[in-house]
């Protein structure tokens, strides 16, 4: 069985967790997720703890046992505490603006970039190069990320771009006469 999978996810008493068929739901104080599980695996839910163990012992079933559980976790921290992903804006005249369920980005193009907000996501933007995206689903958190840096990922020479707060480019050395 796999490592991950052998330990339960713990819920916390404002925390409940509801298995239907192969779907399972975690409710909280934000919200609530669900997650279709795959038929090798088996969740269940005792008090206040969710286990999930594969039902064969093939190699594919222990897999898919330890990222549903990974799943879960993230589900039970979601609808918590939530997710938060920041990006940053360098470059001359780069500037994000926020405009009702639109995310408005100057990058340096001939036109303006407009992003469409998807619900279960709140986009802030404190200062005009700094983006903040927080949610209830990580995934859906890091995927809007990813879409917002794609527009213009950083350039390894200037650095100019789109990214992370968290992320170091290595510049390249300009070329030499």
């Amino acid at each position: 069985m796999s490592r991950v999978a052998k330990r339960p996810v713990e819920l916390s008493k404002d925390l409940s967790a509801e298995v239907k068929g192969q779907s399972v739901t975690i409710k909280g104080k934000k919200g609530s997720l669900s997650l279709d599980v795959n038929s090798q695996v088996e969740v269940t839910v005792d008090g206040n703890v969710v286990k999930v163990a594969a039902r064969s012992g093939g190699k594919f079933a222990d897999a898919v046992a330890g990222t549903t559980r990974a799943h879960i976790a993230n589900m039970v921290t979601g609808v918590t505490a939530g997710f938060q992903k920041k990006l940053e804006l360098v470059g001359v005249g780069y500037r994000a603006a926020v405009q009702g369920q639109k995310l408005n980005l100057t990058l340096g193009f001939s036109h303006p970039v407009e992003y469409p907000i998807p619900k279960g996501i709140t986009i802030e933007t404190p200062s005009q190069s700094e983006i903040i995206i927080k949610g209830m689903d990580r995934q859906q958190v890091g995927q809007v990320a990813a879409d917002i840096r794609d527009y213009r990922p950083p350039e390894p020479y200037k650095g100019k771009g789109v990214r992370y707060s968290d992320e170091r480019i290595v510049l390249k050395e300009a070329k030499k006469k």
